[in-house]
């Protein structure tokens, strides 16, 4: 044994021998992390194979840049390309825990629009064993400073060298060859980031992400009216009409968009030791005037919120990579709701608890007409006041009616709540109700923060029932995106009570609500399959306005001739009859697995055709920043400059239109305030 150990020793005292050490290790802990921290649904030997074996070619590349060099300066660099690989290894784990997805060039490009808040759930996320992936460069600087391992100063061959780069680009093609194979149209087809890695690794991902983002800058520069031509035919012969016994059901109203953070909806009727989590929503869901869409999915990727509210406001689809309000908030022409109904006459305003420059608001909002954005510096804001991402939902709704109060109306009002954010902590004054009990810490509590989000609600909804606002308009709640990711499968199946859950059980679990209260609508719970898309041209609709000339991917929800196809931002998809995850097919209506004869073959990959063509075009809009070639109808192009989020401006503003107008709440009610109509058990607020 000590002979053996000796000629370890030996061979570890030779460069080369350092060099595959290195690369052995690194191998080692990347397969680790693919297999324990990240979600990649490797099925078939195929795909294990080249699993297993993909971390080894760049990882050759990449440390075989050091053999060009002699001496320590050769060991140093393989540490060096070790720690850079391996931060990034450890970035990917944090980000993939929070977003089931991996870090983009897109995201690090936008970073300046979240990451006032990165760091507030970093804790949760944080686990001890995480730091394993850098185990191995400590090992081998301990074994180089204790002198177990003597520095080789002889220089590697250059034509040794030269091959090993060769041979590492050869297997990276022939791994890219056998992966096209197994995936036909890998890095064309697909949207969805798990395929690449699976398949390819975490470092070439790296590559085609920073080609992606490069092509993003060039395909803008590059782009000329023509390329609309395409999107407005795609537009034209999709476009579902209107119902007649719907439109303008709502002309002239308020409208309130009320985004309910993380919301699902499994959590209406859901039930937790026989108690509603939410059982002021279920009332308002199964309300006579409410028309509430059972089958309605997020359909975000990662740039969740943001591409929540990119969808309804816009009818634009949000990136695969990044977040097209991080990257392309400020600089692009958009033709969004606020803007569309500020030049109806609405007046437009959009209120956050939390810092303006998250997801790059501040700028967005100018961009999509939003004449003023209540942020965090118009709040009261106390230490006790603050849980997780900003104003606690009670405090923040309550303290947004002194603004509300004095918009002219009609407006537009988007009230964005945000208690119910990962990690869902609620301070213990304010939890009233059981959590779940399926072993996850970080699934368990979901249910008292959505609890909280429901009084919070209600409290909101008894102001404007005594002020008025109730029959004055139309009130629109959806859910963002999901509260639990797919990386909680056991929690998730406990929820669901069911034993294992499959690819269709997750593509249901998209679901999120979508509620449209209004005074003159008959109410139904509707089945018609939608999402996020398509919320703004049934919105438009229910005011009266039509949106058969707009730039809008989505289908009108209340048309008899809407195609109920929801495509997800990684090119699956749901419809009324088939629901598409990966390479599996299910009826839609009971998830039952399907084997498609040649029929449903043809029409299943019809329905991909279109679903990837949809996404492709709505990114050309983006990317290409388009709607700056197009002019809507009686549409005036925005005018950044002349919108001012500070808070002496909007308030002077406020002002001067309730001097102007009186159309505000209190100059109708002849009140000097309507604060005092608003009631909430708040536990804050009582102490003071």
């Amino acid at each position: 044994m000590s002979g053996f150990f000796r000629n370890v020793r030996k061979a570890l005292n030779n460069k080369i021998g350092f060099f595959l050490l290195t690369v052995i290790l690194f191998w080692a802990k990347t397969y680790y992390v693919y297999l324990n921290e990240f979600t990649l649904g490797s099925k078939g030997l195929m795909q294990q194979i080249l699993l297993f074996v993909n971390p080894i070619p760049s990882a050759l590349l990449l440390f075989g840049i050091a053999l060009y060099f002699r001496g320590k300066l050769s060991y140093v660099l393989m540490m060096i390309i070790n720690m850079i690989q391996s931060l990034w290894l450890f970035a990917n784990i944090l980000y993939y825990r929070e977003f089931s997805d991996f870090i983009s060039f897109g995201i690090i490009k936008g970073a300046g629009g979240v990451q006032n808040n990165l760091g507030k759930s970093l804790v949760e996320i944080l686990h001890p064993l995480d730091f394993i992936v850098f185990a191995d460069i400590l090992l081998a600087l301990g074994l180089l400073l204790f002198k177990v391992i003597k520095i080789d100063d002889r220089r590697i061959k250059f034509k040794f060298s030269i091959g090993l780069s060769i041979l590492s680009l050869f297997l990276i093609f022939a791994e890219y060859q056998a992966s096209n194979a197994d995936r036909s149209g890998l890095l064309t087809r697909t949207f969805d980031n798990n395929y690449i890695v699976k398949y390819l690794g975490l470092n070439e991902y790296a590559v085609f992400s920073a080609y992606q983002t490069h092509k993003e800058v060039k395909t803008k520069k590059d782009s000329k009216p023509s390329d609309l031509d395409e999107v407005k035919k795609y537009i034209k012969n999709n476009n579902d009409g209107i119902n007649p016994e719907y439109f303008g059901k709502e002309k002239g109203k308020n409208v309130f968009i009320i985004h309910l953070e993380s919301f699902q909806q499994f959590l209406i009727n859901y039930k937790v030791n026989g108690k509603y989590v939410t059982p002021n929503l279920n009332k308002f869901y199964k309300n006579k005037h409410t028309l509430s869409f059972d089958n309605f999915y997020h359909q975000v990727a990662q740039g969740k919120t943001a591409d929540a509210e990119m969808m309804m406001e816009n009818s634009l689809y949000g990136l695969p990579q990044g977040s097209a309000m991080s990257s392309y908030g400020t600089s692009n022409t958009y033709q969004a709701a606020p803007a569309i109904l500020n030049q109806k006459g609405y007046t437009t305003a959009a209120f956050h608890g939390d810092v303006p420059s998250f997801w790059n608001r501040d700028n967005t909002y100018k961009s999509w007409g939003y004449q003023y954005f209540f942020d965090k510096e118009y709040y009261n804001i106390k230490p006790n006041y603050n849980i997780g991402y900003g104003l606690k939902d009670k405090i923040f709704l309550k303290d947004s009616v002194k603004y509300i109060e004095k918009l002219p109306q009609p407006f537009y009002a988007k009230l964005i709540t945000l208690t119910n954010h990962y990690p869902y902590e609620l301070d213990k004054q304010n939890v009233d109700f059981p959590s779940l009990n399926t072993g996850d810490n970080t699934v368990d509590p979901y249910v008292q923060t959505a609890h909280y989000l429901d009084q919070a609600f209600k409290e909101f909804i008894n102001y404007l029932k005594k002020t008025g606002l109730m029959k004055n308009s139309m009130i629109v709640l959806y859910g963002d995106h999901y509260g639990i990711s797919d990386n909680h499968k056991p929690a998730i199946a406990k929820l669901l009570k069911k034993k294992n859950i499959n690819n269709y059980d997750l593509a249901e679990f998209k679901k999120v609500p979508f509620m449209i209260y209004g005074n003159n609508i008959k109410g139904k719970v509707d089945h018609t399959y939608g999402g996020e898309i398509d919320a703004l041209p049934t919105i438009m609709h229910l005011l009266g306005i039509k949106t058969n000339k707009s730039i809008m991917f989505g289908q009108d929800l209340l048309s008899n001739k809407n195609e109920q196809i929801v495509p997800f931002r990684n090119g699956d998809f749901v419809t009324n009859k088939y629901t598409k995850i990966g390479n599996d097919v299910f009826k839609a209506s009971n998830g039952k697995p399907l084997k498609l004869n040649i029929n449903q073959s043809n029409e299943v990959s019809s329905i991909q055709s279109k679903v990837d063509k949809e996404l492709s075009l709505s990114d050309k809009v983006i990317y290409g920043d388009l709607l700056r070639f197009y002019q809507l109808k009686n549409f005036k192009s925005v005018d950044k400059t002349k919108y001012n989020y500070g808070k002496q401006h909007a308030l002077s503003m406020l002002n001067d239109d309730d001097k102007k107008d009186k159309d505000d709440l209190i100059s109708k009610l002849k009140v000097k305030s309507t604060e005092n109509m608003y009631k909430t058990d708040a536990p804050e607020l009582k102490k003071e």
